[in-house]
């Protein structure tokens, strides 16, 4: 049905801003941005995402520093990733609205100190508060990412988000093993027990080194953030009113954005099961500590490389190719991660399983993230930094739900239940993806013939 023949009012407002703001979108501008180089981008990725992802191999050593029981720590995890979802809503549309650099360098100085606030906590109430609130600044991650396409032509568009986001992978994967091994600090101090008498919290609770270290870290990279970084205004002039409406206008007219967001938000979930109570399986079965659970992440480090390649096939042979390869390798990983834990096997083998398992779960998340953005950002080009808000809302919204289940199911049917409830949302994705949009590539935004959704609303 056309645009002209809809009644109702509340539409066609709707329709007129987004006409009024598609307007001043302008793609093929003369003017050149300043280039960041897309390795700086993605360090920049790795950094901020990183810190959300400290808490999840230190959750057993929170728990014993508060004592409480696993089920009420791993809301820890989930309160981060509410956090990062909320920022996702609200900050990240600013990218499109401000100079971007200014906004990265605020927002990481926020990161610098909602860690060190982390590091502090004195009840697992103000840490769950603390942690909220580093989810919400380190959504500075994706005011970052939709600057890479900008730096290269559109041909090229999945091998430069596949290059970033092989940074942001690493991030994560890596956060979990930097925060398990860093948790071990005190095991240091009973070298010199006179400096570092017993029950003092700098001794025993070796998590919060985690969160101190981190924060001069991420003090380092402000630095160099602020030499390397050009500036980059924005492309486009508009209240922030204006563009928190757009967000709906955007979700509501564009079909392969949320076929991608719904997509996305279940693969997430799945595989925010496994790493949420992973050192809690450790823990468990094998009786092994944070540092090993975070060394899975080094781990898993090996399945975040595919993330170039991922970008040149998505060039290649189209977007849905690649979520239909990432959809069955995410599959196959948990089907091998069940079957490992359920299996009477030696020790040595159900670690070789479990590796196995871990970097082919890590493969098939990098492949889904790197067609699913391939697509999204081929559609609207001015408006990047709300679509990614709108794609990662529905995303990590997806973690947050996927962490939350997983505490549930862990707490009642062990592995059991994390590994059924995986296979479940990986299920209800491929049933989405396998009734979704055919077409072998995004919609070509140089082409308004090809973007029928946008055409439509330009001509109201």
């Amino acid at each position: 049905m056309g645009v002209a023949s809809m009644d109702s009012a509340p539409a066609r407002l709707d329709l007129h801003l987004y006409t009024r703001i598609s307007l001043q979108m302008t793609p093929h501008s003369k003017s050149v941005a300043p280039r960041a180089p897309l390795h700086l981008l993605g360090l920049a990725c790795a950094i901020g995402v990183s810190t959300i992802y400290f808490n999840q191999p230190l959750l057993v050593e929170m728990g014993r520093t508060y004592g409480v029981p696993a089920g009420r720590v791993m809301f820890v995890s989930g309160a981060t990733q509410v956090g990062y979802t909320l920022g996702l809503l609200f900050f990240v549309p600013l990218g499109d609205l401000l100079e971007r650099r200014a906004l990265m360098m605020r927002m990481y100085a926020a990161v610098i100190v909602a860690l060190f606030l982390v590091s502090v906590a004195p009840t697992l109430a103000w840490l769950i508060a603390g942690s909220v609130l580093l989810g919400m600044v380190a959504s500075v991650t994706h005011v970052v990412l939709p600057i890479a396409p900008d730096m290269v032509p559109n041909r090229e568009r999945g091998r430069a988000i596949g290059t970033v986001m092989m940074g942001l992978l690493l991030g994560v994967l890596l956060a979990r093993t930097f925060a398990g091994w860093v948790s071990r600090i005190p095991a240091l101090f009973v070298y010199a027990p006179r400096l570092f008498p017993n029950g003092a919290f700098w001794v025993t609770d070796g998590w919060r080194y985690v969160f101190i270290i981190a924060a001069l870290g991420n003090a380092a990279f402000l630095l160099l953030l602020g030499r390397v970084m050009p500036r980059l205004p924005p492309r486009q002039h508009l209240r922030y009113a204006d563009a928190m409406r757009s967000l709906w206008t955007l979700y509501r007219t564009q079909p392969l954005l949320r076929e991608s967001g719904l997509i996305g938000a279940l693969v997430f979930a799945s595989f925010s099961c496994f790493w949420t109570t992973l050192a809690f399986l450790l823990s468990s079965h094998y009786g092994l500590g944070p540092g090993v659970a975070g060394s899975f992440g080094l781990v898993g480090a090996a399945g975040a490389m595919i993330a170039p390649v991922a970008g040149k096939m998505a060039d290649k042979r189209g977007t849905r190719w690649v979520l239909t390869a990432a959809i069955a390798l995410l599959a196959f990983s948990y089907l091998l991660l069940w079957a490992g834990v359920a299996a009477s096997l030696p020790f040595a083998l159900h670690i070789a399983v479990l590796v196995v398992g871990v970097i082919v779960l890590d493969m098939g998340a990098q492949l889904a993230q790197v067609a699913n953005q391939t697509r999204i950002f081929g559609l609207v080009p001015s408006a990047r930094s709300r679509l990614n808000t709108v794609y990662m809302t529905l995303y990590f919204a997806g973690a947050a739900i996927g962490s939350l289940l997983a505490t549930v199911a862990w707490g009642r049917w062990r592995w059991n239940g994390v590994s059924a409830l995986a296979l479940t949302l990986i299920s209800l994705a491929g049933l989405r993806h396998a009734f979704g949009t055919r077409t072998r590539e995004p919609f070509n935004p140089d082409s308004r013939d090809d973007h029928p959704s946008l055409d439509a609303v330009l001509e109201a």
